[in-house]
């Protein structure tokens, strides 16, 4: 079998589902838009930016963690800007092997410049659709509410309107703690009647009762993070996992994981990557994925992912594989369209590369 080296693993096919539009962008794009609309930057450069976005999200305050929002969200106000960031997201994503992926935010974060909810999804597809006729990969949009506020019956109704135009999904995120799911039942109802896909952030900041209100009081279709599904799982004094009811439910069910190593330890839900659930959720045979959350805030990318995980858990390509399948198949398109990736990209590409 090849040898994973850093190149190896870059040139692998990835399939990516939990990736935040405004927590992607590049440095440098930030720093020419900001000094467009006059918006004031804790960094003159690229570099220096980049640098303190990174410092910023590892500081341990989530204070902090969230001021790096506002300076990506304050140059994605116009129809112009979206696009762009949509396309370079796509050619960054591009070439880092990543042969689809779906790419969230929150419309409602992107109107002060009087764009309209509509004008903001079309002009993100605008610009994915441009990155996806240059780099040839597939990238779908899921649309973001922010479980403080009350928009997110809205932005269900924008998705279900938008699902055959790029959209395959809805999200909600922000806060748990306080903010539970079924504050929002009407919306995921509502896309339960219309047949529509939808993941829910839990069981990231917060524990079990969130992840439980996200499946049975929900109905989510995935789990963004649910990395404290762990929390539900007890190793016994005979060195055996076994599993709560919720954890065997999450399992027995295949509800998919959007785990986000690094992004976790940032956020305190794990120390560091060797100690991270995922080496044991993978073990007892959890759907999980491998995912970037906010590549800028993170300073990471699905190659930085993977490799640290191969570093920490001794992963081969037929374990990278494995999650790579596992994403795809837990993806929000259509059933023959993901076979067709998995068949035609995804395991000729594991192939091509074994040697």
């Amino acid at each position: 079998m090849a040898e994973l080296t850093g190149d190896l693993i870059v040139r692998l096919p990835k399939v990516l589902l939990h990736d935040h539009l405004d927590g992607g962008l590049r440095p440098a794009t930030i720093v020419e838009l900001a000094a467009e609309i006059g918006h004031q930057l804790p960094a003159p450069d690229a570099d220096g930016l980049g640098r303190w976005f990174t410092e910023s999200a590892d500081s341990g305050s989530l204070e902090r963690y969230l001021e790096t929002f506002q300076h990506t969200v304050a140059v994605m106000q116009s129809a112009e800007n979206l696009r762009r960031v949509a396309r370079e997201c796509v050619e960054d994503l591009a070439a880092d092997g990543v042969v689809y992926a779906e790419v969230r935010y929150a419309p409602e974060q992107h109107l002060d410049g009087g764009l309209t909810l509509e004008q903001v999804v079309e002009a993100v597809q605008a610009g994915f659709d441009e990155g996806q006729a240059a780099t040839g990969i597939v990238v779908r949009q899921l649309l973001t509410a922010m479980r403080h506020q009350a928009n997110s019956r809205e932005i269900a109704e924008l998705a279900v309107t938008y699902r055959d135009r790029g959209v395959v999904g809805f999200d909600i995120a922000g806060a748990e703690a306080g903010y539970p799911p079924t504050r929002h039942l009407d919306a995921f109802e509502y896309l339960q009647r219309e047949n529509a896909h939808f993941t829910i952030h839990a069981g990231e900041a917060f524990g079990l009762p969130s992840i439980w209100e996200a499946i049975q009081w929900c109905g989510a279709d995935r789990l963004g993070h649910g990395v404290r599904i762990i929390d539900d799982i007890t190793v016994g004094a005979d060195g055996l996992p076994k599993l709560g009811r919720l954890a065997s439910y999450v399992r027995d069910k295949r509800i998919p994981l959007e785990l986000c190593p690094h992004s976790n330890i940032q956020t305190g839900a794990a120390d560091s990557i060797a100690e991270h659930p995922i080496g044991l959720l993978k073990q007892l045979r959890f759907r999980i994925t491998v995912n970037t959350d906010n590549r800028l805030m993170s300073g990471t990318s699905m190659s930085r992912e993977m490799t640290a995980l191969v570093d920490a858990f001794g992963w081969d390509l037929d374990d990278l594989q494995w999650v790579t399948v596992n994403a795809m198949k837990s993806a929000f398109l259509p059933f023959e369209e993901r076979l067709e990736i998995i068949n035609q990209v995804i395991k000729p590409g594991y192939a091509k590369l074994r040697g």
